[in-house]
Formats: structure tokens, sequence, C-alpha cells
């Protein structure tokens, strides 16, 4: 099976975010290129990275999106080398095998077909995907020129090949709260930077049941409201010492109906000596499931959801496709040890694939 091939070179790519995918963009990038297409390489602005955007057939078609990036490996309990793809029965264990390098490998299966059995075809890759989605806003911009415009966009994260036509997006913040040092035997003189940062945390914890009573609802999820979450708080350098400095690591995952503007003023409000910054941020999707332009993979598909992670779908909706999250493997493996997909979703992903671009 051609994918298994595939799959395997991709796997043995190490490319965790924290490092270069330069390696598997090259040999990519030839590959596409001897398949027939035209590809544009976008490289990232530290020059370490690149994704590329790649056009077979003009507009009008199908493009099929992925990142090329995988969670590390170190410091878990595989029981298998992670980087070479392990076949056990119908189990194909490696890193990225679900998320997503799966996908890739039947896309680049699929563009080894012959041209003349497909409509246009179109291969997005991205890069620092896992790290919140920061690769795909820097390709967006050259996506009409190097594609025109296509008639749907299917970003191939692991959905068991149900077609997802929603997730929320995120938002993620950094909050220093800023107070004076001083002996804590004379305390209420100083101004604590830990209380400051637990009068945050108070104003997350009341927003987030305000959310849940009073804001947007959306029974396809299984959180059906928008969520605040503190990941990471830290500050302070001994016990008798008044902290003059705390972090929060905080995060937002909103329906679509909502957008961190709304909500960030009532998180931050009445809180005096600190500083905001927002780390990175991604749009959610909501896309009508009844749209013309996703009958076809809707009829081909598994099924219809949303999903509660997070991904580039989003980012595509601007620019005017039809976008939705339709590939094989279940997130549930995903970013775990031994992570695995099963035989028969590579299989059902070629076909589906084939199908949705196959002439008429």
């Amino acid at each position: 099976m051609r994918v298994l091939e595939l799959l395997d070179r991709l796997i043995a790519f190490p490319t965790v975010s924290s490092q270069s995918n330069l390696d598997l963009i090259d040999w990519t990038q030839a590959h596409l290129e001897a398949c027939g297409f035209a590809v544009t390489r976008v490289p990232s602005p530290c020059g370490e990275k690149a994704g590329l955007i790649a056009n077979r057939g003009g507009a009008g078609g199908v493009v099929l999106s992925g990142h090329t990036d995988v969670v590390p490996a170190e410091g878990q309990p595989w029981g298998r080398d992670p980087f070479r793809l392990t076949r056990e029965g119908a189990r194909l264990f490696g890193r990225g095998t679900t998320d997503m390098k799966g996908f890739v490998a039947c896309a680049l299966a699929l563009a080894e077909q012959p041209a003349e059995a497909q409509g246009p075809v179109s291969i997005v890759l991205s890069w620092d995907e896992e790290v919140g989605c920061r690769g795909i806003p820097h390709m967006i911009p050259h996506l009409e020129a190097a594609l025109g415009r296509q008639a749907l966009c299917v970003v191939g994260e692991p959905t068991s090949l149900v077609m997802a036509t929603g997730h929320k997006g995120k938002a993620a913040y950094r909050a220093v709260s800023h107070g004076e040092s001083g002996h804590s035997a004379m305390a209420p003189r100083f101004r604590n930077a830990l209380h400051g940062a637990c009068d945050l945390v108070a104003n997350i914890r009341a927003e987030q049941a305000r959310l849940m009573q009073e804001g947007a609802q959306d029974a396809g999820y299984d959180v059906p409201c928008s969520t605040l979450h503190v990941g990471k708080l830290q500050g302070g350098t001994a016990l008798n010492i008044v902290p003059d400095r705390a972090t929060i690591d905080w995060e937002i995952r909103h329906l679509a109906a909502e957008t961190p503007d709304e909500i960030v003023p009532r998180v931050m409000s009445g809180l005096e000596h600190m500083e905001l910054e927002q780390v990175f941020a991604y749009p959610g999707l909501d896309t009508d499931p009844d749209l013309p332009a996703l009958a076809k993979l809707r009829s081909l598909s598994r099924g219809l959801c949303k999903v509660s992670y997070g991904t580039e779908a989003g980012v595509f909706v601007p620019t005017g496709i039809p976008t939705v999250v339709c590939g094989p493997g279940d997130m549930a493996q995903g970013h775990q040890p031994d992570e695995f997909i099963e035989l028969d979703q590579l299989t059902g992903c070629m076909e589906m694939l084939e199908a949705l671009v196959a002439p008429g």
C-alpha cells in the first residue's frame, strides 16, 4: 500500500515544533513537483521552517490542508521508536501517525495518481500548528496567487473520517502582576503580587460561571459554552519575602458567537498593576453543513460533528473557501505515547479523497 510507504518516510522526519521541518519540506516539495504540481514555498520569519502551497489543475477544486509539525515524544513512556513507523496487526505506531501525518501521507499518495483522473487538487502544508497555529497565518496571504479561488478546503485533522463543521477558537494570555518586595513581617505595607494574581484567577472563575449561565451555548460541543482556564501561576522567592512579581498563563476557548475582545475586558476589570500579553490566538470554525460545496464530502464522510480541539480551519474562513475538518484517526490517540492509527482509517481516507477529487 503506497500510503504506508509515504507515511513511513514522513514519520522518519522528527519534525517536533521546536525543531526545523526543512528536511521534510525539501523532500515533499520534490515529491509534489515530480507529480506535476506547481509549488510555492513560504518560509517562516526565522528561516528555519517553511510551508508549501501546491496546485495541479488550477482553480475550482479541493484544497487538502495539514501541518507538518508534531508534539514531542521526549519524556513519554514509548515502547517503540517514535520516529520509526511500526506496524503491529492493523495498527501503525509512530509520532504523528494520527496527528496528522497519516492524512498528509494520503494527500501525497493522491498526488501520485494521474491528473486526468482528478479535478483540480491543491495541498497546503504548514508549520507550528501544535504551538498555536503560528505558521498558517503567514501562508494565507499567498493562497490566492498560488491557488486561485478553490471550491472546498478539507483540514485533515483526525475525526475518524467524520466531517466536522465547527470548533472553538482559542486565545492564550500571559498576565504579569506587579507588587513590592518586602519582609513578610510587615506584609500589609507592601503590595503582594501573588494576591493580585489571585484576584485575576477569581475574575476568571467568575467569568466562567457567567458564561455557563448567560453566555452563548452550542449543544454540538461536550462543553457547550466558551471556557476559561488558568494553566500556570508562578511567583515568589521565599515564604518570608512579599513577592514583587507573579505570572499567570491562562486561556479562552470561545464559541464562534463570542470573541476574546468581549471576554477579556470583563476578566481584567478592576485589576491594577497588571500587564497582559496575548501569546497567540486562532479563530474558531462554524461552517454551515448545508452549503452546496460540502454536499459531496458530506455524502462520502462517516457523519457530521463538531470537535473540541482547535485547528487551522478557521484561518481559511476569511479567504472565502468553505472549510471543514475531516481526516483519518482518532484524536484520543494524538499526543499520546505509542501514538497509532488504524490501517482501515488510512484505507477509508484514500477512498474518500479519491472520490472527492474525481471529476463530476
